[in-house]
């Protein structure tokens, strides 16, 4: 008859949860990068959505190529102006043009109602992101109004207007969500962190016992818990950026929000949150340890 022998893994002093830990921390750094992501790419829309928003710069009549070309060049050095790869965004259409367009999209011929095209040759531009606060987008159609050659400047000011609302409302909903999460993941990273320091509380004691001081006591706590947050917000990083990578598989255009580098700062950001908390966890949980009597440890 054979004997099978059954081996037991004993918890020996000073056995750490490890891979619990680092498992942990990498989920809760995973939940608010997930969350940072949806903050960057919303962000990253609104300005794609702000900069097709375009300003219709009407001419007045019968001006010459020459003072065309010189509207265009004075419009073409204001601040505001949007470049892509160093080109201005700024688009010439004839009343001959718009004319056409508007024959094509209405049916509508309104030339042999009026006997003429009453329309006026305009500039097309669009302007950066960061001018379409309603206050600057007015001072901007005054600015441009006053270039002689300009009859007048127009944009949807109402569309505008309620897509800058409607973004500050997300985000601040956003921001909102995140602060609480981040307060969230706070707290299940240092129970965690408490729960593997619960497990070294004799280990601490006795070293205690032996004449370390505290802060050499600490120190390979403390270090153990910073690289565990750093790990887990590397690895965190990892899994969003296979995420994201599936996710611009399955959604047409969401590759155009992605950015390299908000990405990379997010990934530092996930690892700096990541030690901070598993630093302050761990200091905290073993001077706790250091201060309490024999009794308290059972």
């Amino acid at each position: 008859m054979q004997t099978i022998k059954k081996h037991r893994r004993k918890k020996i002093l000073g056995s750490y949860p490890y891979t619990t830990v680092v498992f942990s921390i990498t989920l809760a750094l995973f939940v608010i990068g997930l969350c940072g992501l949806l903050l960057l790419y919303a962000n990253r829309l609104s300005n794609l959505i702000r900069n097709q928003i375009e300003i219709q710069v009407y001419l007045d009549k019968y001006l010459e190529a020459s003072e065309v070309t010189r509207v265009k060049q004075a419009i073409g050095v204001r601040s505001y102006l949007l470049h892509e790869d160093g080109v201005p965004q700024i688009q010439f259409v004839s009343r001959d043009e718009a004319a056409k367009k508007f024959i094509q999209e209405t049916g509508e011929d309104f030339k042999t109602l009026l006997g003429e095209n009453p329309l006026r040759d305009a500039l097309i531009i669009r302007i950066k992101a960061d001018f379409y606060e309603a206050r600057q987008l007015r001072l901007i159609k005054q600015d441009l109004e006053k270039i002689p050659g300009v009859f007048e400047a127009a944009y949807m000011e109402n569309v505008v207007e309620k897509m800058n609302r409607n973004i500050v409302k997300i985000s601040i909903l956003l921001i909102g969500f995140a602060a609480l999460l981040l307060v969230t993941i706070s707290l299940l990273i240092n129970n965690t962190i408490k729960l593997a320091m619960f497990s070294q509380r004799f280990l601490i004691r006795s070293m205690q016992l032996v004449g370390a001081t505290s802060s050499f006591i600490r120190r390979p706590f403390v270090s153990r818990a910073a690289f565990q947050g750093i790990l887990g917000g590397l690895i965190a990083a990892g899994l969003l950026f296979v995420l994201l990578r599936y996710a611009e598989t399955q959604v047409e255009g969401l590759g155009q929000l992605h950015h390299l580098p908000s990405f990379l700062a997010l990934t530092g950001g996930l690892c700096v949150i990541g030690m901070l908390i598993g630093t302050l966890s761990a200091y905290r949980s073993v001077s706790r340890y250091l201060s309490v009597s024999l009794d308290e440890l059972y």
